[in-house]
């Protein structure tokens, strides 16, 4: 037994024995083995499995029964649930308590309590147990009980007491120290430890402690469920806290991925589009105040009663051109393919596309087997009848030029020929996307359609049937409702001749362009790329990025394969051999002299057809400012517009010779040189 007055460190050294406390100076040794070099889980073993502990105040669980509060030092054990029953039942039973293994803590007495607490203490069968006043607690006789229970198990484990009471301790202790103030006052029976018998080392393998994670996981249920009602109302207090965080973040992360789809969206129909020509648009909206009639220069009204030649609308198609800016591109993409540059970080995940303006015609068969030119003109149009659009921006592809039905669709990133922006906004109805580069899809509209007039130029309806729909139209009645099937339109093929095909050479040696050329099948089948309808897409709802703006659509496969052709045509062939030489006229590209100018414009004349050289000859005489019939008013710096009238009615051979003649003569070096340029 340890004796003393309160605060001379009774408890202290009780808990540094039980490893609850670490000491200052000095040594603690158990069993020949100095504590020194204790760990943290050295400690945990010893007191697991070298100690029991019974404190004065019990220390059980409230919501725990007597069993579970003894089984609960075996749990950290990891002792299975079957053996940690039966040690406590023999535990209790040694105890006295086996009437009373079901009980609560408050349901038993105070001797009871703590004779539960022994009962825990002894369930791990610890080598030392300490006593923390037992029975300071207790009644008398209750007292009396509690130290002879402890009597009975010193005669096999040592029990260590703190208590104020030095009666108890005469009569049950073997042996009593005396503490005041921290130190020994007196020892009734000391230990002298024998010099070098103290090992400086720690102890090998010590189990590890740990408590199941279903055990401790049930502990805790068990423990909730005795404050049902304060577990539910700080469930509900945290949980509102937690909510409102839940509420910000996403409220946070919904309005960031808004802004950046909408950014994507905008970016995405109104991309940023370079081209090799642009025009200064200061300029333009300039020129349309004074179209207007809103410049702020007012021209002086002509008072002599004659009216003058008005060169206002001449100055403004002037300037147009004047102000025509060629890019240089070539120095651009240097810029755009290095890595280095900075536009790089703040270019979008569809990445930089090039796109090439490529003309080629695209032919069709109708429903009576007879070839049709699918930019056949309607009403004497230019036959584009697709939807309306704003010039190739709201397409961000490339609408071409001659097959107004025909447009590229976007190209992805990484090689991948269609971007996913156009995956994104159509739906596939049958059929798959292009992979090969002839294989191109049908577009429908957000109606499931394709506009009548495109219907006709593809091929799906004859003349005669477009015809009648638009007479029964110009009638104030219904249209014929004309049907496709998904597997009629996937069978349908189409014939695309690129333009230098259409460029033959004449006996001069210059290649002429053939406008509007007539195909039978067997020719064109042996000059066209054949193209199949791989499928048939359809703007998603609501998508915003619908901006393919044509009824047939291809990839930049295509593009790249027409362009890799026509660099293998003869006319590409020829021009590469005589790079110096225009082969479409002839003339050389970089003349130096004035003398050269004039003699290969010339030449550029004399290799015209009749309608050009007529055409031609009537502009000279206006600009050269003469006439071969001497018409011409020179007092004015005007012309007789008869005598040109009666030029212009000439037939075109004559017309034709007239400029032959004019060339042979003394032509007008000034009139030449700007020919040339």
């Amino acid at each position: 037994s340890i004796l003393g007055q309160s605060g001379s460190g009774k408890t202290t050294m009780l808990n540094i024995i039980g490893g609850l406390d670490r000491y200052d100076s000095g040594d603690l040794v158990i069993n020949g083995i100095s504590t020194k070099k204790y760990r943290d889980a050295d400690w945990d073993a010893y007191r697991n499995t070298s100690i029991g502990f019974v404190f004065q105040s019990y220390n059980l669980i409230p919501h725990q029964n007597v069993l579970s509060n003894v089984e609960m030092a075996l749990t950290l054990s990891g002792v299975s649930r079957k053996e940690r029953r039966k040690r406590a039942v023999e535990v209790l039973k040694k105890v006295g308590l086996q009437d009373h293994i079901h009980k609560k803590p408050n349901q038993l007495s105070g001797g009871q309590m703590q004779r539960v607490a022994i009962a825990r203490a002894l369930i791990n069968n610890p080598d030392i147990l300490l006593a923390d006043e037992p029975t300071g607690a207790l009644d008398t006789e209750t007292s009396i009980q509690i130290m002879n229970l402890l009597k009975q198990i010193a005669e096999e484990k040592l029990v260590i007491m703190v208590t104020h009471n030095p009666e108890l301790a005469e009569v049950y202790s073997t042996r009593i120290v005396n503490l005041k103030d921290g130190q020994i006052t007196s020892d009734t029976n000391p230990f002298d430890v024998p010099e070098g018998s103290v090992e400086e080392k720690l102890t090998k393998n010590q189990k590890r402690v740990s408590m199941l994670f279903w055990t401790s996981l049930g502990l805790s249920f068990a423990n909730l469920r005795t404050k049902i009602g304060r577990t539910i109302l700080t469930s509900f207090a945290g949980s509102i806290g937690i909510i409102g965080i839940a509420l910000i973040l996403a409220l946070s992360t919904g309005m960031n991925q808004y802004i950046t789809r909408v950014q994507k969206e905008t970016m995405t129909s109104y991309p940023i589009t370079i081209s090799s020509q642009t025009i200064d648009a200061t300029s333009i909206m300039q020129l349309r105040t004074q179209m207007m009639g809103l410049s702020s220069s007012k021209e002086t009204q002509s008072e002599d009663g004659k009216v003058h030649a008005d060169y206002q609308s001449l100055k403004q198609s002037d300037a147009v051109t004047n102000n025509l800016i060629q890019n240089n591109l070539a120095e651009f993409k240097k810029y755009l393919d290095d890595p280095s540059s900075e536009i790089h970080q703040y270019v979008g995940e569809n990445g930089i596309i090039y796109s090439y303006n490529i003309s080629f015609g695209v032919y069709a068969k109708n429903p009576n087997q007879q070839l049709i030119d699918t930019n056949s003109e309607l009403d004497g149009g230019n036959g584009n009848s697709n939807r309306p659009r704003m010039f190739n921006f709201t397409n961000m592809g490339v609408n071409n030029q001659a097959a107004t039905n025909f447009s590229e669709m976007v190209a992805g990133t990484g090689g991948q020929p269609i971007s996913s922006v156009v995956t994104d906004s159509y739906d596939m109805v049958a059929g798959s996307w292009p992979t090969d580069y002839n294989e191109v899809v049908m577009v429908l509209t957000e109606k499931n359609g394709i506009p009548v007039q495109s219907m006709y130029q593809l091929g799906f309806i004859t003349k005669e049937q477009y015809t009648s729909a638009k007479n029964q139209l110009a009638n104030k009645q219904d249209g014929e409702d004309f049907t496709l099937s998904y597997e009629d339109m996937l069978q349908k093929t189409f014939y695309l001749v690129p333009s230098s095909e259409n460029y033959l050479k004449n006996k001069n040696g210059n290649y002429i362009q053939i406008k509007n050329p007539e195909y039978d099948m067997a020719s064109l089948i042996n000059k066209a790329i054949p193209l199949k309808v791989s499928g048939i897409i359809r703007p998603k709802e609501d998508a915003k990025n619908a901006t393919i703006h044509t009824a047939v659509a291809y990839t930049n496969l295509l593009t790249n394969y027409v362009i890799d052709r026509a660099n293998e045509s003869a006319i590409v062939q020829a021009q590469k051999n005589t790079p110096e030489i225009n082969v479409l006229n002839g003339v050389r590209f970089n003349a130096t002299t004035d003398e050269e100018k004039i003699q290969d414009t010339k030449k550029y004349l004399l290799n015209l057809s009749d309608n050009e050289k007529a055409n031609m000859y009537q502009l000279i005489l206006y600009y050269d400012g003469k006439s071969q019939n001497q018409e011409i008013n020179e007092d004015t710096n005007s012309f007789d517009m008869n005598a040109l009238s009666k030029l212009s009615m000439n037939p075109q051979s004559s017309m034709s010779s007239m400029l032959e003649n004019y060339l042979n003569d003394s032509p007008n070096p000034t009139t030449l040189l700007a020919i040339y340029n």
